[in-house]
C-alpha cells in the first residue's frame, strides 16, 4: 500500500504540469491544427521547412482516416485535396514551436442533385501530426554527427608510408570520397500518382537509429498503403462525360430523374446492357446512366456496335423515312398539343428483321432530328416541334420540341438528358424497365 501512496504524490504533483499539455493538444487536434515544440532556432526549423514543402499539399486518396466527422456519409465525398500551413514562433534563440492546421475540401455529390458542391472538411490531426513526425526526422538529420575526418598528413605526391606493429614499412592507401546515395523515388507503374509524403525520406537514406518499435510503424504504414492501394483505385467505375447527364430510377427513357450528375463524376458500375448502365449511387441507392453519356471501365466500349459498324451508320442500313408532311400533333402531350409539327413516317428497310432495340431507333432519330433541324429553326414561327412515327411492329412515336432541340444543338443539354424531354409512345418504347444483362 506504500507504493500506491507514493504514485499517488507523484500523480498529485506532475498533474498540474502534464493537464495544460493535454489540454492544448486536445484543443488544437480539435480545433483542425496541432502544435510541437523543438530544441532548435526559428532560422533552422524554417530551414528544414522548406524540404518538406511538396508534403504540404495534395490529393487524398479517401477521406476516411483524415476527416474528424462530416455531416453526411464520407463515402459521398470525392476528389479530396488538404491544404497545409505552418507557423514557426520563437519562444528564445534555442527553442521554437510549430503550429501546424490543415484544411481538407472534398466534392460532396447529393443524392437529390441539389446541394453539390466541394465541401470544408475538419482534419482529425493525422496529416498534421504525419507533418510534424517528417519535420522532427529533418531537423534530426541535421543534427545527426558528421564522420570524424582522417588525419591529414603532408602531401609528397605519393602515399603516404606507415608502419606496422612490427616496425614494417607499409603504404597507405587514400581513402575515396563517401558515395552519396540518391533517395529512390516512386517505382513505375505505382497505382498513384505520388506518395501521401513524396518528400520523406527512408530511415537508412537519414541515417536515423531505428528503434524497437520502428518496425510496428513501418508494418502498419504498408499495410495502411496496400488498403489505400486497393481502395482508391477500383477498375469497375464509369465517369460522366458531360454535364447535367439524368441518373434515373429504371433502365427508361421515360422513368423518374433522380439528379443530374455533373461532368466527370464517377460511379461505381453493378451492371450493363447495351443501351444502360446500372450504377450504385450511395449506400444503398441504386441509379441508371444512359451508355453513351459514361466513359466505360477500360476493355468495354461506351457504345454497343451494331454488326461491327458504329450505330449510327447501323440505324441507317435498318431504317429509311418513307413519308414527310406538316399536320397538327396527333397526341395529347402537353408540349405539342393542338401545335403544327413536321411528321416523318419511319420504316424498316427488311420488314422480316428482327426487334432492332432501342439504341438503333434513337441513332437514327438523332440523325434525323439533325438532318431537319435548320428547317425547323428557320419555321419556327409555325412549327413547334417534330414526330418521328416508326411504322412496325415493334415501332411507336418519338417527338421533340424546338426549344429542347435548341439547347440539345448547342451543347446545354446532352444526349440523354435531351431524350428525357421528349415524348415516347408508348412508353416501353423508351426502354425496358427489366433487369439488365451483362455483356
Amino acid at each position: 500500500m506504500k507504493w500506491i501512496a507514493r504514485i499517488s504524490r507523484r500523480t498529485r504533483v506532475l498533474l498540474p504540469l502534464i493537464l495544460p499539455l493535454l489540454v492544448g493538444q486536445i484543443w488544437a487536434q480539435s480545433n483542425g491544427s496541432s502544435e510541437r515544440t523543438f530544441a532548435q532556432s526559428k532560422e533552422s526549423i524554417e530551414k528544414a521547412l522548406k524540404k518538406l514543402q511538396p508534403s504540404m499539399a495534395g490529393r487524398l486518396p479517401v477521406v476516411e482516416g483524415f476527416v474528424a466527422s462530416a455531416d453526411q456519409p464520407l463515402d459521398r465525398y470525392r476528389r479530396a485535396y488538404y491544404q497545409t500551413s505552418v507557423q514557426v514562433s520563437g519562444n528564445s534563440p534555442r527553442n521554437s514551436v510549430v503550429r501546424v492546421t490543415t484544411k481538407i475540401t472534398a466534392w460532396y455529390t447529393d443524392p437529390a442533385g441539389v446541394h453539390s458542391g466541394y465541401r470544408l472538411l475538419n482534419s482529425n490531426g493525422r496529416l498534421e501530426s504525419d507533418l510534424l513526425d517528417q519535420l522532427s526526422d529533418e531537423v534530426a538529420a541535421n543534427m545527426s554527427p558528421a564522420p570524424s575526418p582522417a588525419p591529414v598528413t603532408e602531401s609528397t605526391g605519393h602515399d603516404a608510408p606507415a608502419q606496422n606493429q612490427a616496425g614494417e614499412t607499409t603504404q597507405v592507401a587514400e581513402q575515396p570520397p563517401p558515395v552519396k546515395h540518391a533517395t529512390p523515388s516512386v517505382a513505375a507503374g505505382s497505382p498513384f500518382a505520388a506518395p501521401l509524403n513524396p518528400s520523406l525520406p527512408s530511415r537508412e537514406s537519414l541515417g536515423t537509429p531505428t528503434k524497437p518499435g520502428d518496425h510496428d510503424l513501418d508494418a502498419e504504414i504498408k499495410s495502411l498503403q496496400e488498403v489505400l492501394q486497393n481502395q482508391g483505385h477500383p477498375n469497375n467505375l464509369v465517369a460522366v462525360k458531360q454535364a447535367g447527364v439524368p441518373v434515373v430510377g429504371s433502365p427508361s427513357l421515360t422513368a423518374k430523374t433522380l439528379f443530374l450528375a455533373s461532368l466527370h463524376d464517377e460511379f461505381e458500375m453493378l451492371d450493363f446492357n447495351a443501351d444502360w448502365v446500372h450504377v450504385r449511387v450511395s449506400g444503398l441507392q441504386r441509379g441508371w446512366i444512359w451508355r453513351n453519356s459514361v466513359e466505360m471501365p477500360d476493355g468495354i466500349p461506351d457504345t454497343a456496335t451494331h454488326a461491327g459498324s458504329g450505330p449510327k451508320a447501323a440505324a441507317e442500313q435498318l431504317f429509311h423515312v418513307t413519308r414527310e408532311e406538316t399536320a397538327p400533333f396527333p397526341g395529347d402531350w402537353a408540349p405539342l398539343k393542338g401545335k403544327s409539327v413536321k411528321i416523318l413516317s419511319i420504316e424498316k428497310v427488311d420488314d422480316s428483321s428482327k426487334d432492332t432495340g432501342l439504341i438503333m431507333r434513337l441513332e437514327f432519330a438523332k440523325a434525323q432530328l439533325e438532318k431537319n433541324y435548320d428547317e425547323l429553326a428557320e419555321k419556327s414561327g409555325t412549327l413547334a416541334g417534330i414526330v418521328l412515327i416508326f411504322d412496325s411492329a415493334d415501332g411507336g412515336m418519338i417527338a421533340a420540341t424546338l426549344p429542347a432541340m435548341q439547347k440539345w444543338k448547342s451543347g446545354n443539354l446532352s444526349d440523354s438528358a435531351f431524350w428525357h424531354q421528349c415524348f415516347f409512345d408508348p412508353p416501353e418504347l423508351g426502354g425496358s424497365g427489366g433487369a439488365s444483362a451483362s455483356q
